[in-house]
């Protein structure tokens, strides 16, 4: 027998023992010999060696997998029109309608589309349509508020985060009509749905044994949800870890089972073997065994698995494919769980205290002074704010840079422009104080070098005068206060040479003055244009609008 089997690697050789055959593949270059298989290896790096040795002594180059793609359908079905109403507060786009109508179709699915093309809504208004409550949501924990917003902007349903408070009542809610969707992240899955694990020890070793998914016992309780919606479902594409565990146990059986992604596959097709097996369609792959064997050890064979994937579990659009039907820009502010709550909450105190103290001043050269001190400690509630929302920035920025995308973020406190370096070394900066030929370097490289995903950016420093076209994400980890700023810090992306809507994110501590100040710059946004007088003058209405949002 002589056969050369080619794998993702290399190539595997076998052959009856021949002593011509032997000396001259021992003249391939990187050869290997496997003692325990009787095979031998060459690395790819060798193909033309590996030819001319096929060639002179006769082996059959065409791998297992040619032979059985050899009459494969390439043809792939159209994205199928919607053909229900669904009762939304707010309109798809007709690619998001065809996005519904496929996931109602196929009910366990990965939603690929890439970042920004409205992959939460899609979801959302599906599991609506198909009512198929309740539903849980398991997202990263810097994505629940935003989840929870979503539902309610989409929705007339409710949304209830679950922590401690609900740890055993949650199913409370939905019996008395008080929640439809519950969401959670995935650290705390153990915590709401696992009653035991009983990983068995080696007897010999006295280690544990791999944890194996009938080694857990889930509670009764998820047995109620009807649907499950994973966000970023890239996280659990290690079989072997708990959390890609608990997310199966949980998915089973399930109704509907919606993976969200923009990066199915981050290095290689077996990313796809955990995702698979969660929405329970590795079968419809040829099995485990199949699919290793096809995909992951074989010849490159993605437009097949691209095909196979697309007639029966996922769907992708890029923005290129839907972009006139987008916005130039889309707007999204993104709710953060600061970390510094206790620090902002006695600051918030303290400022109360002070208002009541300028409110009841009657000298109006009293009150101008204490209007100064307002906005000092205003200040210094957004840079608490700031400095709490870091951990939730760097998730998400971490999550964009996994999916292949740049990013440009805008900031104020150069404390926080520190924190941001140091979890993001390989990122470049503009920040004020910066010589004009440092400054071009760093923009230079983002718009030019694919490995320098990241640019930490001054609001001040880098607001104009200055084009970033190499990313169509821009987000705001402090906020300005003037709704002009913002756009011209989205116009770095957003201008002559930029192909994509632009998606600006814009991170909001939640309950904090975040919130109040975004409220009031979106308000002004689209009126700024008719305002009469300086920039100061808009400026000095907002600030104005904050101190009378925090005096009730």
């Amino acid at each position: 027998m002589k056969q050369i089997i080619e794998i993702e690697s290399g190539y595997i050789i076998t052959f009856d023992w021949n002593p011509r055959i032997m000396n001259d593949i021992k003249l391939i270059p990187g050869r290997s010999f496997d003692h325990i298989k009787k095979t031998w290896f060459v690395p790819k790096s060798s193909r033309d060696f590996l030819t001319r040795f096929a060639e002179k002594h006769g082996f059959n180059f065409q791998s297992e997998t040619a032979k059985l793609f050899k009459n494969f359908d390439y043809s792939i079905a159209p994205m199928p029109d919607l053909k229900q109403e669904i009762p939304l507060k707010m309109e798809l786009f007709p690619y998001q309608k065809q996005g519904v109508q496929y996931i109602l179709e196929k009910k366990r699915l990965i939603v690929g589309d890439r970042p920004g093309l409205g992959k939460t809504g899609q979801a959302i208004a599906a599991i609506l349509s198909a009512r198929s409550f309740p539903c849980l949501i398991v997202c990263p924990s810097s994505l629940k508020i935003n989840w929870q917003r979503e539902v309610e902007k989409w929705t007339s349903k409710n949304a209830l985060i679950l922590d401690d408070r609900y740890k055993d009542t949650w199913p409370f809610m939905w019996e008395t009509n008080m929640a439809q969707f519950f969401i959670v992240n995935y650290e705390s899955l153990k915590k709401y749905f696992v009653t035991k694990i009983n990983q068995p020890t080696d007897p010999k070793t006295g280690k544990k044994a791999p944890l194996r998914l009938n080694h857990i016992e889930f509670s009764n309780k998820v047995n109620l949800f009807k649907s499950v919606i994973v966000d970023e479902s890239h996280r659990v594409k290690d079989i072997k870890t708990q959390q890609a565990k608990f997310v199966k146990g949980i998915c089973t059986k399930k109704d509907y089972i919606l993976l969200l992604t923009g990066t199915p596959v981050v290095n290689k097709p077996r990313d796809l073997v955990s995702q698979l097996g969660i929405i329970d369609r590795i079968g419809d792959m040829g099995g485990y065994q199949n699919f290793v064997k096809l995909f992951c050890e074989a010849d490159n064979r993605w437009r097949e698995l691209n095909v196979m994937l697309r007639n029966t579990c996922f769907y992708r659009r890029e923005k290129t494919d839907v972009l006139k039907q987008l916005p130039a820009k889309v707007r999204q502010a993104v709710l953060c769980d600061i970390s510094t709550r206790r620090e902002y909450q006695a600051a918030l105190d303290d400022l109360k205290d002070y208002l009541k103290r300028y409110k009841s001043a009657t000298d109006e050269e009293i009150r101008r002074s204490m209007k100064g001190e307002i906005m000092v400690r205003i200040g210094i509630l957004k840079n608490i704010s700031a400095r709490g929302k870091v951990t939730d920035v760097v998730d998400y920025v971490s999550d964009v840079v996994d999916a292949g995308e740049k990013i440009i973020l805008f900031t104020h406190l150069r404390e926080v422009q520190e924190m941001l370096k140091s979890f993001f070394p390989g990122a470049v900066t503009i920040f004020g104080g910066d010589d004009m030929q440092t400054r071009q370097r760093n923009v230079d490289a983002f718009q030019n070098d694919p490995q320098v995903q990241i640019i930490i950016c001054s609001i001040k420093a880098a607001g104009v005068g200055i084009t970033l076209t190499a990313s169509s994400r821009v987000a705001f980890v402090e906020l300005p206060w003037h709704p002009a700023d913002c756009e011209q810090c989205e116009d770095r992306a957003h201008r002559i040479g930029q192909t994509d809507s632009v998606q600006c994110t814009y991170f909001l501590g939640k309950d904090t003055i975040d919130e109040d100040i975004y409220k009031l710059i979106a308000g002004k946004r689209d009126m700024s244009n008719q305002i009469t007088g300086a920039t100061s003058d808009v400026e000095e209405n907002i600030m104005d609008g904050v101190i009378n949002i925090l005096s009730r």
